[in-house]
């Protein structure tokens, strides 16, 4: 099963905000801008494709949620439309920035 089956391929997102993770990766705030938000736990270990607004593209795979702001859920995904993930760049055309569009790889 390809990670666009399991997070759904109509949703897409912004990135709001983006920083070094302070072990590994990077910590993306993300927002649904369009589709349907799906379950929290389908999120990890999915893979996904960034697009600057340059047109530069790189995929990445979500590692785990960061918790700044507690806890996700699907509620609060669901309610909020944001959620925060830490994430490994797969391409070297990083690093993911603010303003880029995300979706399912």
């Amino acid at each position: 099963m390809s990670a666009k089956t399991i997070i759904g391929g109509d949703v897409s997102y912004r990135v709001l905000d983006a920083m070094d993770a302070p072990h590994r990766g990077r910590i993306l705030r993300l927002r649904v801008q369009s589709g349907e938000a799906p379950p929290v736990k389908s999120l990890k270990g999915s893979e996904m494709c960034a697009t600057s607004p340059e047109g530069v593209t790189c995929r990445f795979r979500v590692l785990d949620f960061a918790v700044f702001g507690g806890k996700p859920s699907n509620d609060r995904l669901a309610r909020s439309g944001r959620i925060d993930i830490q994430v490994e760049e797969l391409d070297k055309t990083g690093p993911i920035g603010l303003q880029w569009d995300v979706v399912p790889a």
